[in-house]
């Protein structure tokens, strides 16, 4: 009995150090690398200064549109949830789908839009200037 008892821990032992190895498996994914915004516009480069990051969660609801606006900044970012069209002032569309990246248009004027039934939810990276704006809408400006 006591050797059946050994036997029994042993391959418990086993058969849950195989396991482990793989679902403890490290991955890394590229969502995106690029010089260039997804309308294929190059990226500019980064201007002088004291460098600023600001991250962001937005939650736009459905069948909502935003504004028209730009970012004078290069930014990109990760729809978490549902589904997001990016338009920009000269038409060119951009579809978006949960688990999608995007490197946004800089000093481009765009707006986005929410046709579905449920909330989009994109976060999104800023690599800017301190004390520059990431977002100018263009009623803002006229």
């Amino acid at each position: 009995m006591k050797k059946l008892l050994i036997l029994f821990s042993f391959s418990s032992l086993l058969l849950f150090a195989c396991n482990t190895s793989e679902t403890s498996k490290t991955e890394v994914i590229t969502l995106s690398k690029t010089s260039e915004s997804w309308n294929g516009t190059p990226l500019p480069k980064y201007p002088d200064g004291h460098a600023e990051v600001t991250i962001l969660k937005i939650t736009i609801p459905p069948k909502t549109k935003l504004e028209l606006h730009k970012h004078p900044e290069i930014n990109a970012g990760v729809l978490l949830k549902g589904e997001l069209t990016v338009i920009s002032e000269t038409n060119d569309t951009l579809h978006l789908k949960a688990g999608e990246s995007i490197v946004e248009l800089v000093n481009q004027w765009h707006y986005g839009k929410n046709e579905g039934t449920v909330p989009a939810e994109i976060i999104v990276f800023y690599a800017g200037i301190k004390g520059t704006p990431i977002t100018i809408g263009k009623h803002k400006e006229e």
